[in-house]
């Protein structure tokens, strides 16, 4: 499976001109080839293939005196550019035509010089390479110093070197690693999560990892700095300075909320032999007045580190249907209750058990996740169809029938 490392670039002033001419260069390459295909779709002219477009935004582009300053860069960031250009139109068009998956995709977008997120990628093609010293030889750059915080596992098939909003820059190498599976504990340990604003998570087994929520806890300084930004006037280098202060903040918390989940993802995996999770709809409880704790909370970000981890050390992983009533089902007697407020933290069944929530709920996922893969069957991500009753409401004929 393929991973990325990413590690902390510190380019000098020469080296920061040239990234920001490379910048520059891929940005204008991919504008000028969505606008060629744009302005050949309004006039009805024949689509543009790949091999024309490369000539037409490259190699003539380079003979133009208006683009001869695309040759002061690597040849390979200018045809990456124009790769994401070709990937960014075939998904639109296989979203349109619904061979994509998902919601449906927009046009490809012009890039702007403005943006504060800038990027360039080197191929194998480019030779790029370590030399000695720890030094990253990008071409036409020169020997970028690394900051090493571990050694790659093997040769990267491709580098992207990215400036952020916070003006770090950093070099993310993609590696192609073998799969590592961690030697086998005891093959009960298995864990069922349930994942929440209250604890981050509970597992079945009791454990609650409380929430670090670190946007709340920075919201102080966060407002002092964006009141600053407000205050400045646009255009000006005190402006800049103050954006470039938010930004970091912002950077901080990112760091520390991906370093929590890289460290709590990588504990679970290594002490069970299979987890189970529920499905949420992380987008939707995004458009509630829940929104910012829930953003706060990154539990995509987290599942996803899950998942790969297990695949990468040979543990098991499986999603729960987040139609599944863990909350609402007695995991002592299979009874389901009718509602299950969330101000009810524990709650007494008919039968006389009584549950914390949460921990019930881990406890329900981890049986449902265990009965799943027991019947090698994923459940459904929506509520079973129904023959509808004639009482119900639903088409009806038109007026004309």
């Amino acid at each position: 499976m393929q991973l990325r490392y990413s590690y902390r670039l510190d380019p000098t002033p020469a080296q920061r001109i040239a990234l920001a001419k490379a910048f520059g260069c891929a940005r204008v390459v991919f504008n000028d080839a969505v606008a060629l295909r744009n302005h050949a779709h309004t006039h009805a002219l024949p689509f543009i293939t790949d091999a024309e477009l490369s000539r037409s935004v490259i190699t003539e582009a380079k003979k133009r005196p208006d683009r001869a300053w695309l040759a002061e860069v690597s040849a390979v960031v200018l045809q990456q550019a124009l790769a994401d250009a070709t990937t960014a139109f075939r998904n639109f068009f296989s979203s349109v035509t619904g061979k994509r998956r998902g919601p449906k995709l927009g046009s490809p977008r012009f890039r702007s010089r403005k943006d504060n997120r800038q990027a360039i990628r080197f191929t194998r093609n480019a030779r790029f390479k370590v030399v000695s010293g720890g030094m990253l030889a990008l071409p036409k750059i020169g020997d970028v110093a690394v900051r090493w915080s571990r050694e790659l596992p093997a040769t990267p098939s491709s580098v992207t070197v990215i400036k952020d909003a916070a003006g770090r820059y950093f070099a993310s190498f993609v590696v192609e690693v073998t799969d590592n599976p961690l030697p086998d504990t005891d093959t009960d340990t298995e864990a069922g999560i349930d994942l929440g604003l209250g604890h981050f998570a509970v597992l079945s087994d009791g454990t609650k990892v409380s929430s670090p929520r670190f946007l709340r806890r920075a919201e102080k300084r966060l407002k002092k700095l964006q009141r600053g930004l407000s205050r400045k006037e646009k255009g000006s280098k005190n402006r800049t300075k103050a954006r470039i202060g938010v930004a970091a903040q912002h950077a901080k918390v990112a760091d520390a909320r991906r370093e929590f989940h890289h460290q709590l993802s990588t504990k679970i995996i290594r002490e069970n032999q299979a987890v189970y999770v529920e499905d949420l709809a992380v987008k939707g409880l995004a458009r509630t007045r829940l929104a910012k704790s829930v953003h706060d909370a990154g539990w995509s970000s987290f599942v996803g580190m899950l998942e790969y981890k297990a695949k990468l050390y040979g543990r098991t992983f499986h999603r729960i249907s987040r139609w599944f009533p863990s909350s609402k089902l007695c995991s002592a007697c299979g009874t389901i209750q009718q509602s299950m407020p969330l101000n009810v933290r524990e709650w007494t069944c008919a039968c006389g058990a009584t549950h914390d929530r949460d921990v019930n709920a881990a406890i329900n996922i981890l049986a449902a996740g265990r009965a799943e893969r027991l019947n090698a069957c994923g459940g459904p991500v929506r509520p079973p169809l129904v023959v509808a009753q004639p009482d119900e409401a639903g088409s009806h004929g038109s007026a004309a029938a």
